[in-house]
């Protein structure tokens, strides 16, 4: 902005002729009336460059976002580690609509084995959605995260901390082992992190997807997610 508004007061100046250039024989009412003489007459122009440096600065916000969310270094995941796609799910276990959508990524990671799935941890309504993540991210840690994680989205009882280590146990984990790590901080700066993403890249909810460079809020169907694979596929080919 500021370099901006120092180019058109340049040109002001300039256009004015080498005897008002002299800055110091213009005083500060002077520069003023130079610089809204030269947005009357270039307003297009002043407006132009300014649209182009929010579109400049909203792309660097945007991949700035996406580099971090890429990071997913303590992130539990699902498919094919080497995946020529990536989806990234925001979830919350007390999500309804999380486990709505569940089915069709199980589905989709199913019949498609060429997909990497990342799951973000993202838990924002209630004190059992922080447990029941910090348990995923903890059972990635001892590589029993899908069994874990399949019981967490398809069980029918309220989550609790006890259907949570339940959970937990049924998959296999060392129980305290999992509890330490549970409260560590390594587990919470992943949280931290996807948070950080979540208000970077304007996720309000959960379930989101990202694939790609595209974001999907909201539950989708089977076939929107076929769908966005194969636009995303098309784009990269």
């Amino acid at each position: 902005m500021f370099r901006i508004i120092g180019l058109c007061l340049a040109a002001a100046i300039t256009l004015t002729g080498p005897a008002k250039a002299d800055s110091h024989s213009l005083d500060k009412a002077a520069m003023d009336a130079l610089f809204r003489a030269y947005i009357e007459e270039n307003a297009d122009v002043v407006r132009d460059a300014l649209v182009a440096l929010a579109n400049r600065e909203e792309a660097e916000r945007k991949e700035a976002a996406f580099s971090l969310l890429r990071d997913v270094d303590g992130d539990p995941e699902m498919g094919n580690p080497d995946g020529d796609i990536v989806i990234y799910e925001f979830t919350d276990y007390n999500c309804g609509y999380c486990k709505r959508v569940f089915e069709p990524i199980q589905q989709v990671l199913a019949e498609d084995g060429n997909i990497r799935f990342v799951v973000k941890e993202f838990p924002i309504l209630s004190q059992t959605s922080l447990t029941a993540a910090q348990a995923g991210i903890a059972a990635a840690a001892q590589g029993v995260f899908t069994p874990y994680h399949v019981a967490m989205m398809t069980g029918r009882s309220a989550v609790s901390a006890e259907s949570i280590l339940q959970a937990a146990a049924d998959a296999g984990a060392d129980m305290d082992r999992l509890q330490a790590d549970m409260q560590s901080d390594t587990v919470n700066s992943i949280i931290t992190r996807t948070r950080e993403i979540a208000q970077r890249l304007e996720i309000n909810g959960t379930p989101a997807l990202v694939i790609g460079d595209t974001v999907v809020p909201g539950a989708i169907g089977i076939d929107e997610l076929r769908q966005l694979i194969a636009d995303e596929r098309a784009k990269n080919s």
